[in-house]
């Protein structure tokens, strides 16, 4: 099949064709005759898939023309990332259509974001919350859209927008389309799901709450205090050149790059006390290599748009399960194989095996390098000495696979070290 066989208009297959895409994914050639009849969809996807492609496409084409200074088309999305990336698309393959695409979200000023709405918009992308601000400053009129789509709709509830979802749907005209997109079936989304879609057409393209095939997960069993030493030694050892790090907090996420800074390795943080400008500074540079450790909160699990990222690292374990696949789902995309590592400690225990009941299978768990253990040298590049306290590996603990060599600390040495140190090196290269 190829997009010539879905109806669209000569003008998005000739923005689909620059973009250098010739077939649809399943969720594309399933998703778009959907939307183009007028159906309601549920759909079931994970990132990477080409889902946004799969509503904005058909979207484009049922707007036609512009109608007036008033939105007909609202895309909801959990953070601006998603936002930015979602209204970027729409204006990509709408590029020979003469339609008016803009995104709005909170962290910056809403003033300008007021000027551009009144100048005329037919596709908003909007978070929740500002969106809720701009109507309370009656900056938009929903009152005329005919179709809604709610992306990721699962991480929206997980980041408690239910309420917020509820107050935008009653600015809505009762009657128009919809379109939900979801990477998990809980039972909110299914009721939230059954509340908003009217005979809807389901679509699922991967198995339920499972990662990417290609995604070669693994983990370490370390100790937290010496947790940032193995990920400095892995990123160098690796000469791994872009990882994206998640830690559970802000401050943790703060503190960790700092660490890595120190340590010689250029990271940047991104997480919600971030400004918008900020975090667009750090994705920038993560994505041009300037930075090469970009660690992040839960607020980056999705909506990156970061092509052929190799290497994922959960720093610390989600405490929702669903997490890990929704961070591990940032690599292992468009069919180019990636890395999701894992560094657990002790009190992590019960979250892997949470996350193993939810992937139906074990994490593989695998022997510690020899990492050396070093103070934080300071980020301007002032020397490093060793900490010479005694490091130890952990051994096989409760739930540790059969085969993982045991690992300890030679007296006086300021590495930590494993029987087997140094035999899996080349698996992360």
């Amino acid at each position: 099949m190829s997009f010539t066989d879905l109806g669209l208009k000569p003008e998005l297959l000739r923005a689909v064709a620059e973009k250098g895409y010739h077939a649809p994914t399943p969720i594309q050639a399933q998703a778009i005759p959907a939307v183009l009849a007028g159906r309601d969809v549920l759909a079931g996807a994970q990132t990477g898939t080409g889902k946004t492609a799969g509503f904005v496409l058909p979207i484009l084409q049922r707007l036609v023309a512009p109608a007036g200074a008033v939105p007909r088309a609202l895309v909801l999305v959990p953070t601006r990332e998603l936002a930015a990336q979602v209204a970027d698309s729409a204006r990509t393959y709408g590029k020979f259509l003469r339609l008016r695409t803009f995104q709005v979200f909170g962290g910056v000023n809403i003033n300008p974001q007021i000027t551009t709405l009144r100048a005329g918009c037919d596709l908003l992308v909007a978070t929740p919350g500002r969106l809720l601000d701009l109507a309370q400053q009656r900056a938009v009129d929903l009152g005329h859209v005919e179709i809604l789509v709610l992306d990721e709709a699962d991480r929206m509830l997980d980041m408690g927008f239910i309420h917020d979802i509820k107050r935008v749907l009653r600015l809505l005209p009762a009657k128009r389309q919809n379109l939900l997109f979801s990477a998990t079936y809980s039972d909110e989304i299914r009721a939230l799901a059954e509340r908003l879609l009217h005979d809807p057409l389901s679509i699922q393209v991967a198995p339920r709450n499972a990662p990417i095939e290609l995604v070669e997960q693994c983990a370490y069993r370390v100790p937290k205090e010496h947790k940032r030493h193995l990920l400095a030694h892995l990123i160098r050892e690796n000469d791994w050149r872009q990882v994206l790090v998640f830690t559970r907090t802000k401050h943790g996420a703060n503190r960790l790059t700092q660490q890595l800074e120190g340590a010689g390795i250029t990271a940047a943080a991104i997480h919600g006390n971030k400004s918008q400008s900020a975090r667009v500074r750090a994705l920038e540079g993560f994505k041009r290599g300037e930075v090469r450790a970009l660690v992040a909160t839960e607020v980056a699990a999705r909506g990156l748009d970061i092509k052929e990222l190799p290497h994922v690292v959960n720093y610390e374990l989600p405490n929702v399960p669903e997490d890990y696949v929704h961070r591990i789902g940032r690599t292992g995309r468009a069919g180019r194989p990636g890395e999701a590592i894992s560094l657990v400690s002790e009190d992590e225990n019960s979250l892997l095996r949470d996350v193993e009941r939810l992937l139906k299978r074990a994490i593989p768990v695998v022997p510690n390098p020899a990492f050396p253990i070093t103070e934080t040298a300071r980020p301007s590049g002032g020397s490093r000495s060793p900490e010479h306290a005694q490091a130890r590996a952990p051994g096989r603990a409760a739930g540790t696979h059969a085969g993982h060599g045991r690992g300890g600390a030679r007296s006086g040495k300021s590495v930590v070290h494993s029987q087997q140190a140094g035999s899996r090196r080349q698996r992360h290269r």
